[in-house]
């Protein structure tokens, strides 16, 4: 695929708050490894209970000053008051800083189970609706082409979506998954259910198929035993496994573009090389993109 034969999509690249100075160098290599492949934003994840709330407040107003690509923070419900994350609302705010990723969020470590704070948020729609009294956020919010592990049906889950649609939220992305067809079928649903806002597809590029089946485990998300299979035949090289990363990527974000979608979210894991080369793979060249606003 070229530029002069398709349009090229978007995208945008997802971080983690790194733990040590290693994982922070790490971080910032990729980020600006990534940085010239012109992505409409990158956003930085927020841990499990709020763990990392500083860190990520550090990394967005980092990437804010030392680039003209438009950060995104992740925001939770867990762990706070309503106040506490209204402050930390505000503070972003004058910062600069006008996307939020709006999310319920993770039960904190060593619990299995959510539960609100007492006088938090309880809801991700609930969280929205209090970003939009704070300020004029732009706010995406999660959908799940497989349901959520703790969603009673799919139509459940495409409610729940709704609501935080209509608390505010103007565009969602996807939990990873790693069938093209989830994704086509649950767009068919939330379109004949009235959601008409864009539905970005995550997309996480697998290295270690052991440690990403865990993972996809623990989100509700299925691995297909194909994917299994060819990691398999790659054995543990690690040239192999990343050889089979950016085929398995680029097949699955350009079965994808065949079908219209225009726009894809890059799970970066901190990692570089298959998402940089999986860009190049669908025509976009970092001497040919600019940011997009």
């Amino acid at each position: 695929m070229t530029s002069t034969s398709r349009r090229l999509p978007l995208v945008s690249f997802e971080f983690f708050p790194p733990r040590t100075a290693h994982a922070s160098r790490t971080l910032w290599r990729s980020f600006k490894r990534l940085e010239p492949y012109g992505p409409r934003f990158t956003s930085v994840t927020y841990g499990a209970g709020g763990s990392t709330r500083e860190r990520t407040h550090q990394i967005v107003r980092r990437m804010l000053e030392e680039s003209d690509i438009p950060p995104a923070a992740h925001l939770t419900c867990v762990g706070a008051s309503r106040d506490e994350v209204d402050e930390v609302a505000r503070d972003y705010w004058e910062a600069g800083i006008r996307h939020i990723v709006a999310l319920r969020g993770d039960p904190p470590a060593g619990t299995d189970r959510y539960e609100p704070h007492p006088h938090g948020y309880h809801y991700a729609s609930d969280l929205i609706a209090g970003l939009k009294r704070v300020a004029d956020f732009e706010i995406t919010a999660a959908a799940y082409p497989e349901p959520h592990p703790e969603s009673i049906s799919e139509k459940a889950d495409l409610d729940n979506l709704k609501r935080k649609i209509d608390a505010g939220a103007t565009m969602a992305i996807t939990q990873f998954f790693f069938q093209p067809e989830l994704y086509l079928r649950f767009m068919d649903r939330a379109r004949a259910a009235g959601i008409m806002v864009p539905i970005v597809p995550g997309v996480m590029p697998v290295v270690d198929i052991v440690s990403a089946s865990r993972f996809a485990k623990r989100a509700g998300a299925s691995v297909p035993d194909w994917l299994v299979a060819r990691f398999g035949r790659a054995g543990n090289g690690t040239q192999a496994r990343l050889s089979v990363a950016v085929s398995v990527a680029t097949e699955f974000t350009h079965r994808l573009m065949l079908e219209g979608v225009e726009q894809f979210h890059f799970y970066t894991l901190n990692r570089a090389a298959v998402v940089a080369q999986t860009c190049e793979n669908l025509g976009i060249i970092p001497a040919q993109v600019k940011v997009v606003d």
